[in-house]
């Protein structure tokens, strides 16, 4: 039998990972109600910090293996520039395993450079492995094909394996370079308009701006969240409402960077519901009594009636659930509960939803399928490739607007920021301006 140690490196942090999964499980099922809220909320920030670390070193024994140790074997590993280009991967890679751990330590009014050039090699990092693995694939699938496999020269062999990782270097920085220059753009305004059934005539052209995903914390801070205030106030909304993924990190230490939510001032009120990172910082309660002090109003699966300002007969019900995530993590009394979301909003009259991931919305339509308009965000559209991808297949509904039914909409926000990694690619940071419609 193969004992632990004789187990390849690979295989090593494959089981490191697993045993980090193992024990997110069992603290979640078992320790959640016996735990201090605070050593909570640290364990499982840790443990989630590990786990990542512990599947991304696979990936990180291959990009070294890739990029070091088959130059090594060349005559490249006797120029000068060898050992600075080792000094370089060696802190590339470091700097990206370190980022999931400025959730911890570095977070601030405004980001630091640390954080910042950790989550950069983070998106450098996603880029390169997948350009290693695409190219090597492609090389195999060719030797497969051309049935050259143990024929070709020594020489040209080693020419070709050297050629796969500088090419998937140079597309990894020319990529990152674009990401980042994308991603440090202000949002575009997307405006959208939506046919709403059982809409009051008072309130056609009613103008409602949608944010999501600001994930303030480690990369996002005061100065990109105030811009976002700037645009927002410009567009002069009837209502704002923010559909989850606002921040990253617990309230008390990044209070000073939430300060220009205060300067939203919609006539008919902002509202916010939460996304799943908000419970991932295990402090919701907090975030709700600071969002309230700014007057913005937690939907904590209730409703409210947004009563036409030409007359208080006509309304519309706009209702908001807790992020499906709640369960998942067993937080005490969060989970989406859409009955009572959806407490006395009848048929009758129009229903807007607040739910911040599309299969949450997916649900919602299965049990209520009167509701006409349902406002979501979560997927980043992708936010960077090559994670569009799985973004895309993971998700009922992606990005944009969609027609589900006779009457009924969903429209999914790809985000108004980013989550840590300040980069996109395929996809645009938005502000949505939606405009309700009277049919």
């Amino acid at each position: 039998m193969i004992s632990f140690k004789q187990l390849p490196l690979e295989a090593k942090a494959a089981v490191a990972a697993g045993v980090v999964f193992f024990s997110m499980m069992l603290s979640r099922s078992y320790l959640a109600e016996q735990l201090e809220l605070r050593t909570r909320r640290w364990l499982l920030r840790l443990q989630m910090a590990l786990f990542a670390n512990a599947l991304m070193l696979i990936g990180s024994l291959h990009v070294w293996r890739s990029t070091v140790t088959t130059f090594s074997k060349s005559s490249a590993a006797s120029s000068f520039c060898f050992m600075p280009w080792k000094i370089a991967v060696f802190m590339f890679l470091a700097l990206a395993h370190s980022s999931f751990f400025t959730l911890l330590f570095l977070v601030a009014e405004e980001p630091y450079l640390f954080s910042l050039a950790a989550y950069t090699c983070l998106g450098a990092y996603i880029i390169l492995i997948f350009f290693l693995f695409t190219l090597g694939s492609v090389e195999q699938a060719y030797k497969f094909l051309a049935g050259r496999g143990a024929k070709a020269g020594t020489g040209n062999k080693n020419s070709r394996t050297a050629m796969k990782p500088v090419l998937a270097v140079m597309l990894t920085v020319v990529l990152t370079v674009v990401g980042l220059l994308n991603a440090s753009r202000p949002p575009t305004v997307n405006s959208v308009e939506v046919p709403v059934h059982k809409l009051p005539s008072t309130m056609n052209n009613l103008k409602v701006v949608l944010l999501s995903d600001i994930h303030l914390g480690p990369t996002v801070g005061k100065t990109k969240l105030a811009m976002i205030v700037r645009m927002v106030k410009a567009l002069k909304p009837d209502i704002t409402v923010i559909v989850g993924d606002l921040t990253d990190s617990e309230a008390e230490i990044i209070r000073p960077a939430v300060e220009p939510l205060g300067e939203l001032n919609s006539p008919l009120g902002t509202y916010f519901v939460t996304g799943n990172h908000e419970y991932y910082t295990s402090d919701v309660s907090n975030w709700f009594e600071l969002l309230k002090s700014f007057n913005i109003r937690p939907l904590h699966n209730e409703n409210v009636k947004i009563v036409s300002p030409k007359s208080t007969d006509d309304w519309f019900c706009l209702a908001g659930v807790d992020d499906i995530e709640a369960d998942v993590l067993r937080y005490s009394g969060h989970g989406m509960d859409l009955k009572k979301a959806l407490r006395d909003c009848s048929s009758e009259h129009a229903i807007v939803l607040l739910a911040h991931q599309p299969i949450a919305a997916k649900w919602a339509l299965q049990e209520r399928p009167d509701i006409n308009l349902i406002l979501s965000g979560h997927t980043h559209g992708g936010q960077m490739f090559p994670l569009n991808a799985g973004a895309y297949f993971l998700n009922p509904f992606f990005v944009g607007l969609y027609k589900v039914g006779q009457n009924t909409f969903v429209y999914v926000s790809p985000g108004t920021m980013y989550f840590g990694i300040p980069m996109r690619l395929g996809s645009r940071a938005e502000i949505t301006e939606i405009i309700l419609h009277s049919p």
